[in-house]
C-alpha cells in the first residue's frame, strides 16, 4: 500500500486486487462502457478534443480483454478474439476520425457484451452459493 495514495485510489486498489476473475472481468467491461459513453458524449456535445482520451483508454480495456483471452479455453474464444480485433480497429478508426457513429457502435456492442458477461458472473455466484 502507498502511503501517498488518496484514499479512492487505496480503495479501488483493495478492490481490484481482492475481486475473482469474473468480477475483475465485468470491472473492464464497466470501464470500457464508461469510457465510451463519455467520449460519445463529448462528441455529442462538439468537444472531439475532450473524445481522445476516454476512446484511447478504451482501446487499451479491448487490448488487454484480447491478450488475456484463451483462445484454447472454449470454442467461442476465437470469435470473441476476432471482435476483439475488428472493435479495437473500430475504435482506433472513432478516434482518428472523431467519429460519434462508429463510437456509438462500438458502445452498443460494448454494452451487450458487459451485460452478458455481468450475467454469467451472476450465474456462476449463485451456483457456488
Amino acid at each position: 500500500m502507498n502511503p501517498y495514495q488518496s484514499p479512492r485510489e487505496t480503495y479501488l486498489a483493495a478492490t481490484v486486487s481482492t475481486a475473482s476473475p469474473q468480477q475483475l472481468l465485468v470491472m473492464l467491461y464497466e470501464r470500457l462502457t464508461l469510457d465510451l459513453q463519455r467520449a460519445s458524449e463529448a462528441l455529442r456535445n462538439g468537444e472531439p478534443s475532450k473524445a481522445h482520451e476516454p476512446l484511447l483508454h478504451a482501446q487499451e480495456i479491448v487490448l488487454e480483454l484480447n491478450a488475456s483471452l484463451d483462445v484454447d479455453a472454449w470454442d467461442g474464444a476465437s470469435s470473441l478474439a476476432a471482435l476483439y480485433d475488428y472493435l479495437h480497429s473500430e475504435l482506433v478508426k472513432a478516434n482518428i476520425g472523431k467519429n460519434l457513429r462508429v463510437t456509438d457502435f462500438c458502445l452498443d456492442i460494448v454494452s451487450t457484451l458487459r451485460d452478458t458477461w455481468r450475467d454469467a458472473a451472476l450465474s456462476l455466484v449463485a451456483k457456488s452459493a
